[in-house]
């Protein structure tokens, strides 16, 4: 849009003022024919699209993709060809806070990728984490809703969080991980990406491999303290954004260095812990990272709500060479997302720019709906069509399919060798973190559990013993002794710091 001309009116025409509306006189009222001024305020008034129900505080940038090794054994995926740069977009955000919440309130890190490659938008959509909460998605809205507020108050509420987290022990693993150091990054500069669901990739010569996607900080892995956190949310709720995009402004790119875990498909059918349980990891001793390439953000956007509020990641946005997995979670995902884009922006979402694919042709069968700009003229709508518009008709077995077989049921994953909800996050307490680690999460957890109640409490008690049961007594302990010496309002006021206002 060229915006060196003179003011127009929404129709092209040359607005008479963009200063005074139109009146009987200057102390009369107003008019409605003014049509510059009814055009102004009904579309202020439709400025906003709705806020993403999770992931509503975020922002982003550009820049690139370069692969720089060979993994071509195991994908054809042109993006992850070596020699290939992809133009990318990536937004960070908060899972559970509002769009006018702090960025650096306690929470996991959202960390959406879309890659514009040659073969269509291949986006993955993964947090600062590696595993997640649930690992069936009939649970999700409930999980959002535990960490939203309470009907009645309209408040965030400890005893919810901790009702959904105890009752639901598969989600262990995640809350260690959101009450350690992760859950307060320096900065999104400063943390590291991951695709938590596992994928397929499938090679040229149609050998299929699970995958786990790891990005990591160039910048370093770096958290702040709960102190830190709480000040700078009263002093800079924008502080993660503010960061984001002054440090590309001053040519201070970021980077993160693309790694993959490759398992053989026929492994995961034997693998000691179930492979697509998105609460698990895959110990690296077992499946050791790969090098894929390095993704660069070098570019801030010049128009936050076209470039990064509209933009619309989706798990279901897949190129040839990548595939799903029987994950159930990211199965999930596949309906979730595009269909919220659908519900929040609109049926034709896809157009948008920031979500155009970058091919030279598009040949969709999907018409009309509100706000439809690019459309395929007056050629047949149906397939299939006598009048050569191109159509699929590919049958039979697909190249990033996999076999089933059984009845239909409602049921949790066949469990492998060692498979349980506490084993994974015991083993992150005891052996990933230091002392001074397990010190923060321990003060991080009672901090967490003002206002909680039994039989909630109880409950929690027991979910940290069965992750580690040192950890358990330190947290039961020192809840105690928490409530044997409660805050004095005042304190929390800042002593005399208050005063009466005239």
């Amino acid at each position: 849009m060229d915006v060196s001309g003179p003011s127009t009116q929404v129709n092209g025409t040359p607005a008479v003022s963009d200063r005074n509306s139109l009146s009987v006189g200057s102390n009369g009222p107003l008019l409605l024919h003014d049509t510059h001024l009814v055009d102004m305020l009904a579309h202020f008034n439709r400025e906003n699209v709705p806020e993403r129900k999770p992931h509503a505080k975020g922002a982003g940038a550009f820049g690139h993709f370069e692969t720089t090794a060979d993994v071509s054994q195991y994908t054809k995926a042109a993006v992850f060809q070596q020699g290939a740069t992809t133009r990318m977009l990536t937004r960070f955000s908060t899972v559970a806070g509002e769009l006018g919440s702090p960025d650096t309130w306690r929470d996991v890190r959202g960390f959406a990728m879309r890659f514009y490659t040659s073969e269509g938008n291949f986006d993955l959509v993964g947090n600062n984490t590696p595993v997640f909460f649930l690992r069936d998605p009939l649970k999700f809205p409930n999980f959002i809703r535990s960490q939203k507020r309470l009907a009645d108050n309209g408040l965030r509420d400890n005893t919810m969080q901790w009702d959904f987290w105890s009752n639901n022990p598969e989600s262990a693993h995640q809350v260690t991980y959101l009450m350690g150091d992760r859950g307060l990054p320096r900065s999104w500069r400063h943390m590291n990406g991951y695709g938590s669901h596992t994928y397929m990739w499938v090679n040229a010569s149609g050998e299929k491999f699970w995958v786990k996607y790891h990005f990591h900080s160039q910048q370093g892995v770096q958290g702040i303290t709960n102190e830190a956190a709480d000040r700078i949310a009263g002093q800079d709720a924008e502080f993660h954004r503010r960061d984001l995009f002054e440090a590309i402004e001053r040519g201070d790119a970021p980077q993160w260095k693309l790694s993959v875990q490759v398992m053989p498909y026929d492994d995961a059918k034997t693998y000691r812990f179930n492979p697509f349980d998105l609460t698990k990891t895959w110990p690296h001793a077992d499946y050791p990272l790969i090098e894929v390439g390095t993704m660069t953000l070098d570019e801030n956007p010049v128009n936050f709500f076209a470039q990064i509020d509209q933009a619309a990641f989706a798990p279901s946005n897949t190129v040839p060479g990548i595939g799903f997995s029987p994950d159930k979670m990211l199965l999930g995902r596949v309906f979730a997302y595009a269909d919220a884009h659908r519900a929040r922006i609109g049926a034709n979402f896809h157009q948008l720019p920031v979500n155009r694919p970058a091919v030279e042709q598009e040949n969709h069968y999907s018409f009309d709906g509100p706000m439809r700009y690019e459309h395929s003229g007056s050629a047949p709508t149906y397939q299939t069509n006598s009048f050569g518009r191109p159509t699929a008709d590919t049958q039979g077995p697909v190249d990033d399919g996999w076999e089933a077989d059984g009845q239909m049921v409602r049921s949790a994953y066949e469990l492998h060798a060692e498979d349980d909800d506490f084993g994974q996050p015991g083993t992150l307490v005891r052996e990933v973190f230091d002392d001074a680690m397990r010190d923060r999460l321990v003060d991080t957890v009672i901090g967490s559990l003002g206002g909680v109640q039994d039989p909630v409490l109880s409950r929690v008690f027991e979910y940290w013993t069965n992750v580690d049961a040192t950890i358990g007594q330190r947290i039961r302990d020192g809840k105690a002794a928490a409530d044997d010496a409660p805050v004095d309002p005042g304190e929390v006021l800042g002593g005399q710091e208050t005063y009466a206002a005239s």
